[in-house]
């Protein structure tokens, strides 16, 4: 699959998807936003993919919003922008039922960090650093980032880090429960290989139907969880993995899930 800004490879149920703009620290123009829609749509789609990996060339993982792209544009409306580029680009990948690890190689800054706080499993270079950076040019944040933070990190962190744009180190991010794994540069690629090795061999369905559920408790009472879990269960214990996983217990291996 042929992109400009992004580099696409599947291999060994792997999906590896490369934001491609290193020269301006993969910063989002228009087409690098449309084609990351293109390559979530086509990861969802290919059943030889069961996990994915997202992440950037060069020194960062993404500086967020092109501003000298955009400043060289005719004035538009930041709602049309968010509702055409950014937003089906959060939508797509929390709806995705296959998980996301982040390969957070640099900084994730604005509409770069709400990208990688949208994916499920965040590896980070231990030098990164995430920022909130839209208070700085006087702007909000976008892309997800009120949703998600003060869901992880609670309420007053998460009005510390959007109010004053504070570099939150990966170190940091570690010890507040807002990134998995921090690692040295040269280990970041075994780190990652950790999670992708073992979501490229699980029951895909399950964790699609987890990642499902996690979603949806967000927002939902005990009540609709257990109403949601109980559907759920029902939908996995009614899947071929579950079948393969009783019947390797019962003969004492190990199960050999195909995700389905």
């Amino acid at each position: 699959m042929a992109y400009t800004f992004l580099k696409y490879e599947v291999a060994d149920g792997v999906a590896t998807i490369t934001l491609n703009r290193p020269d301006v620290y993969n910063a989002l123009n228009d087409e690098i936003t449309y084609e990351l829609q293109d390559a979530l749509k086509a990861v969802a789609k290919d059943e030889l993919v069961r996990v994915v990996v997202l992440t950037g060339e060069g020194k960062a993982f993404c500086s967020g919003q092109d501003l000298k792209a955009a400043s060289g544009q005719q004035k538009r409306s930041f709602m049309d922008s968010l509702h055409k580029r950014y937003n089906p680009i959060i939508r797509a990948m929390r709806n995705l039922p296959k998980p996301i690890v982040c390969r957070m190689n640099g900084v994730a800054a604005g509409a770069g960090c709400s990208i990688a706080l949208a994916c499920d499993v965040i590896v980070a270079n231990e030098e990164a650093q995430l920022i909130e950076i839209f208070i700085n040019i006087g702007l909000v944040p976008d892309s997800g980032s009120s949703f998600f933070l003060p869901r992880t990190v609670g309420f007053n962190k998460a009005f510390e880090l959007c109010s004053m744009g504070n570099r939150l180190k990966a170190s940091e991010a570690v010890t507040i429960g807002l990134i998995n794994k921090a690692v040295p540069a040269a280990e970041l690629d075994a780190a990652v290989k950790g999670y992708t090795d073992f979501y490229a061999k699980a029951p895909t369905k399950s964790i699609g139907l987890i990642k499902k559920m996690l979603n949806k408790a967000q927002t939902a009472s005990l009540d609709e969880m257990l109403d949601y879990e109980a559907y759920c269960q029902e939908i996995a214990g009614s899947s071929q993995d579950y079948k393969e996983g009783v019947q390797a217990f019962l003969e004492k291996r190990k199960p050999n899930f195909v995700g389905k």
